[in-house]
């Protein structure tokens, strides 16, 4: 089987693929739509990170592809929708990467409160700018967080351990971790919080909503972060704010519009600005997360063609399955619609197959079933699995 590793995947991916019996290719920048048609060729596992968009119109011309590793925490630059309805499995690394990002939120939360951004550009000019004016400690201060899941919350229980007196907000009902209060609103979190930080998902809905409207509500002289997504705030009202002096300073790692490859030009309203870190899309770009995410991804990839195991999925129903040896393994995914269970169940039966275990999982729209079984599967039984009107994907693991 063939995979495509694009993006600049940790090398620990790709060896891990090799050592399962992956003949696997590797490309350093991500494809554009014709592109990446072309290269899925006979491709059964695609790799990326954030820059390659996997289309409708990708997954319409991908038949050979099985599964989609996300090496990254984001999945929105893949149609899961359009995936799921293919029996395109898709993974992600949720957790992988999480350590860095809020180290580097910690960073630059500190690098703007000491104005460090300036103190380093004087120096670099030959000025000597030695002033407490504007540079604060972050002990005492008040941190608000906008979203609180993997990244939010685990920069929550550090901040604390600095001093910061924490304050959240999630559309969620998240359990407050340490001392952290949770706030009933976004209006109500951004009146009270010093700095400001948003680690929200990807969601189509969450496009646009931190804009003039919030920059206005924030407390005078306050910072701000955004190391979640590009499209989530309107930078153009960030960056009248920052120049009025209402927003003392922001750090800002995710653009609307990123290059595709290293070395690219780059542009933004914010370039310029005093007191203003731009980083490129680095949050959990350290070799420890990159390195843990090409195990966790490549592995999960491995184990879905190996044994069919789809755990931590992100599109299709969630089966966590143990290797059974000496058996085949009929891999089935078909619409949500009653009777599909007993119909392929008597399929097998008229062909005189025993069914030696058998697992089901479900979501709103698609079903996953695993049979294990003994006996051999014939041409003329998987063609029969095959023309069921709700079967989506067969596949057969020996």
């Amino acid at each position: 089987m063939k995979a495509l590793l694009l993006e600049n995947v940790h090398p620990l991916g790709e060896s891990l693929l090799r050592d399962a019996g992956f003949e696997v290719e590797t490309r350093v920048g991500a494809l554009d739509e014709d592109e990446l048609i072309e290269a899925l060729e006979g491709v059964q596992l695609l790799g990326i990170r954030s820059k390659t968009e996997v289309t409708a119109r990708v997954l319409e011309n991908a038949p050979s592809l099985e599964a989609i590793g996300a090496f990254c925490i984001g999945t929105n630059q893949i149609d899961l929708a359009v995936a799921a309805q293919k029996g395109v499995v898709v993974f992600n690394a949720p957790f992988s990467n999480t350590r860095s990002v809020v180290e580097l939120a910690i960073a630059e939360i500190i690098i703007m409160a000491r104005r460090l951004t300036e103190k380093d550009r004087a120096l670099h000019d030959g000025v000597w700018f030695k002033d407490a004016k504007g540079s604060h400690e972050v002990r005492g201060r008040r941190l608000g967080i906008v979203g609180y899941g993997n990244i939010g919350s685990q920069l929550s229980v550090v901040a604390e351990m600095l001093g910061f007196k924490v304050y959240f907000y999630d559309t969620d009902d998240k359990l407050a971790l340490g001392n952290a209060t949770r706030c009933s609103s976004l209006e109500e979190l951004l009146s009270v919080a010093e700095v400001v930080t948003l680690h929200v998902d990807g969601r189509s809905g969450n496009a646009g909503f931190f804009g003039a409207e919030q920059f206005a509500a924030m407390r005078p002289r306050a910072l701000f972060l955004n190391l979640s997504r590009g499209f989530v705030v309107d930078y153009d009202a960030l960056k009248t704010h920052l120049e009025s002096g209402h927003i003392a300073g922001a750090a800002v790692d995710v653009f609307p519009g990123e290059p595709k490859s290293k070395g690219e030009p780059f542009s933004s309203p914010l370039q310029g600005l005093a007191n203003v870190v731009l980083t490129p899309h680095i949050g959990g770009s350290t070799e420890e997360a990159q390195e843990d995410i090409g195990r966790f991804v490549a592995a999960k990839l491995r184990d879905y063609i190996q044994r069919g195991s789809t755990t931590l999925n992100v599109n299709l129903p969630s089966l966590n399955l143990p290797e059974r040896p000496g058996q085949h393994r009929l891999i089935h995914f078909h619409q949500n619609v009653p009777g599909v269970l007993a119909r392929m169940n008597g399929i097998l039966a008229e062909h005189g197959v025993n069914i030696e275990g058998q697992m089901l999982d479900t979501s709103a729209e698609s079903g996953y079933v695993v049979t294990d079984v003994v006996s051999q599967l014939s041409e003329a039984l998987l063609d029969q699995l095959r023309s069921m009107p709700e079967t989506i994907r067969l596949r057969v693991v020996n």
